[in-house]
């Protein structure tokens, strides 16, 4: 199960867009997420970029979580594909984000 909003998910897509992903602004805002949060997302743009497949979601989480060695920010400012990642993610896993990116 997804354990961060849609909303959030498009919101760091946006940032990563706008600003790119090693943009203090994008930083901020995943600083800002809880831990569970960041564990989904990094899981997320694992699934998108296609070292887990979707039904290997709570795989990856836990992956995330055993993996994890430095602050989440600074691991996905490292990927320069993130946006595109994480909308493959949630492509895979049939989520439709029409209405959160309406909403931005």
């Amino acid at each position: 199960m997804l354990e961060i909003s849609t909303g959030k998910v498009v919101r760091v897509i946006a940032l990563t867009r706008e600003y790119g992903p090693d943009s203090v602004k994008l930083a901020d805002y995943i600083s800002g997420l809880n831990d569970d949060e960041k564990l989904n997302l990094v899981a997320l743009m694992w699934i998108g970029r296609g070292s887990f497949e979707p039904e290997e979601l709570e795989e990856a989480k836990e992956e995330a979580r055993l993996e994890a060695s430095a602050p989440t920010e600074r691991y996905l400012s490292g990927i320069p594909s993130l946006a595109e990642h994480l909308e493959d993610a949630l492509d895979k896993l049939g989520i439709d984000v029409t209405d959160e990116e309406d909403d931005l």
